[in-house]
Formats: structure tokens, C-alpha cells, sequence
């Protein structure tokens, strides 16, 4: 009798464990600064200020940086003075796609857009980038990522939320990334 109950509810079971797995990942609301907001995967912990100086040196850090158990896949929130305002996001768009091709040796953009997200303008560029060491002898392996960019003006400071994995790990990560950026809210 029991085992008939089991095959009964099994349809059931399957659909409701397929909902869940498309459920997507965990995100903790966490607040980077007094005005900014944003959904970090759970499991994530905030580098301290030593590691975020050794693995993004440059004389603006940024203001905040959260990794995974292992250290492979970033989220980064940063912060610079910009002469731009909000509605030159169509020429920005532009500029920083080209800035980002000149970055790297090969770039494959995935989505390139201005969009809205929770009522505010984003920037946006999702792409996989390659850098090859084209010194001669070099016999290293390029070097591939998976990110995820979004970038806002707001009273002359320009934020920029960056998601990066392994090229690797995009078909694991593009969905917790696109969820990430999807929950940022700025005040």
C-alpha cells in the first residue's frame, strides 16, 4: 500500500524538486555602503582589506570585494569620480566596450545593454574574455573569465559591480551573476 502511495506522489516529488533547482541560488541583501545595496551568494565572505589589496591592486580599492569558498569567483563593488552623467549611458556603453576589447586578447560578448534594474539605469556588459601570453617561448595557457559588469553614475561617482568565474564554470555561474545584478539597489 505504501509503495502505491510513493509511485503516486513521485510525479509530484519530480516537479516540485525541478522548481526548486531552477529556484537559483541564495542571495543575502547586503549593504556596501550607506546608499548601495546588493544580493551576495550565500557562501560568499568578504576579503579583508589585505587580501582585496593583493588580488586588486590599484591606488582606488574598491569598496567592497566578496569570493567564494575558494577564491575562484569575485563579486566587486567599485567607486570612481567621473565626469559623465546618466544619460550619456548609450555613449558609455560604447566606450566601455571598447575599453574591455582593448583589455583583453579575444573578447565574446555575450549581452551588451542599458537596462533598468530596481528603477534605476545600468550599463551593462556580460562577456568571456582571453588573455594569451604572446611572449616568445611563453608556454602558458590563456587565461579565460566569465563576467558579468554593470556600471552607474550617481552625483559625479561612477559605480561599477563586476562578476568574474572561470570561463570553465560560466554554465554554473552566468545564472547566479545575472541574479546578483539583478538585485542591486542604489539609493
Amino acid at each position: 500500500m505504501k509503495v502505491l502511495q510513493f509511485f503516486r506522489a513521485a510525479p509530484l516529488l519530480l516537479v516540485l524538486g525541478a522548481l526548486l533547482a531552477f529556484a537559483g541560488p541564495k542571495l543575502k541583501k547586503t549593504a556596501v555602503s550607506k546608499n548601495i545595496s546588493v544580493g551576495v551568494p550565500e557562501g560568499f565572505q568578504p576579503l579583508p582589506d589585505d587580501g582585496i589589496a593583493a588580488k586588486y591592486p590599484a591606488p582606488r580599492k574598491p569598496l567592497a570585494v566578496f569570493s567564494n569558498p575558494n577564491g575562484r569567483v569575485d563579486l566587486s563593488v567599485a567607486q570612481k569620480p567621473t565626469t559623465f552623467s546618466n544619460r550619456d549611458y548609450p555613449l558609455l556603453l560604447k566606450i566601455y566596450k571598447a575599453s574591455i576589447q582593448n583589455m583583453y586578447s579575444k573578447v565574446e560578448f555575450l549581452k551588451e545593454e542599458v537596462r533598468t534594474v530596481n528603477k534605476r539605469e545600468f550599463v551593462m556588459l556580460e562577456f568571456v574574455s582571453t588573455v594569451t601570453d604572446n611572449r616568445r617561448g611563453s608556454n602558458l595557457a590563456p587565461i579565460r573569465k566569465y563576467q558579468m559588469v554593470q556600471y552607474a553614475i550617481e552625483g559625479g561617482q561612477l559605480f561599477v559591480f563586476t562578476f568574474d568565474a572561470p570561463a570553465e564554470e560560466q554554465r554554473q555561474w552566468q545564472p547566479v551573476a545575472q541574479q546578483v545584478m539583478a538585485s542591486v539597489v542604489m539609493k
